[in-house]
């Protein structure tokens, strides 16, 4: 079964058909750079884009950088433009792609879900969070494979300021940090989220998964056991159309 999964982050929009029998892409995924300002129509301009690339006419499952309420409404919007706050963007999107059903879903919740199902959550019980580093920090709650909706773990207050600040990829990239550096401050939103949580897992999802060789080695003095993501950054493609298909 194939159903289109599109994921939008800050700095880029990528969509694919997926296998969901895999939970795989079923063809190489196409990107556009996100709008600067990333307003809702611009946005939708672009998912228009990855969508048409490849001629798609069923069930499109969408991510949304920020909390989602309903499968639709957007509540907050901390990495792109503002105007997405109280947006009903499942109605916004399927308009712009001619009617087409669209579900929307937090991009770190579908991450989170296709890992637990394709990846390396999965026959994993306890306290489980897969967290994606990137423009900010995503996160997604589990307990015994349960999902706890929206829960914006990149937003917990470290150090005087939003934890994603710190700790971010963009913050690795925007202050020019070595790995080693970096991973001082990944271990220091580590500590502090198990702290709060005590997880058994930690899931390192986003695009820098990707070179978790580079830098999960150094992260030291956490309890809980710490592993890249295997889906990568197309996790948030898969867990998009595995929510579209659930609600279809």
């Amino acid at each position: 079964m194939h159903i289109f999964g599109v994921d939008i982050g800050g700095s880029g929009i990528k969509g694919a058909p997926v296998d969901l029998d895999r939970g795989d892409l079923a063809d190489e995924r196409y990107k556009v750079l996100t709008p600067q300002p990333s307003t809702p129509d611009a946005v939708a301009d672009g998912v228009k884009e990855v969508v048409g690339h490849f001629g798609w006419t069923g069930p499109v499952g969408i991510t949304f950088p920020g909390v989602v309420t309903g499968g639709a409404t957007i509540r907050t919007a901390a990495n792109v433009d503002k105007g997405w706050v109280d947006v009903d963007a499942s109605a916004l999107l399927s308009e712009r792609l001619d009617g087409l059903p669209v579900t929307i879903v937090n991009d770190a919740d579908a991450a989170g879900v296709a890992e637990m199902q394709f990846g390396a959550g999965r026959d994993r019980r306890g306290t489980v969070i897969v967290l994606t580093f990137g423009t900010g920090i995503g996160s997604a709650l589990f307990m015994d494979g349960v999902l706890v909706p929206n829960t914006e773990l990149g937003h917990l207050e470290l150090d005087g300021r939003d934890a994603e600040k710190h700790a971010s990829t963009k913050a690795k990239d925007d202050h020019e940090l070595s790995w080693e550096h970096w991973a001082r401050r990944v271990r220091k939103y580590l500590a502090h989220v198990e702290m709060l949580f005590s997880p058994e897992l930690f899931i390192i999802g986003g695009g820098v998964s990707r070179k978790s060789h580079k830098f999960l080695h150094l992260i030291e003095d956490i309890k809980a056991e710490i592993v890249p993501a295997r889906l990568q950054n197309n996790a948030g493609i898969v867990g998009a159309a595995m929510r579209a298909a659930k609600e279809g």
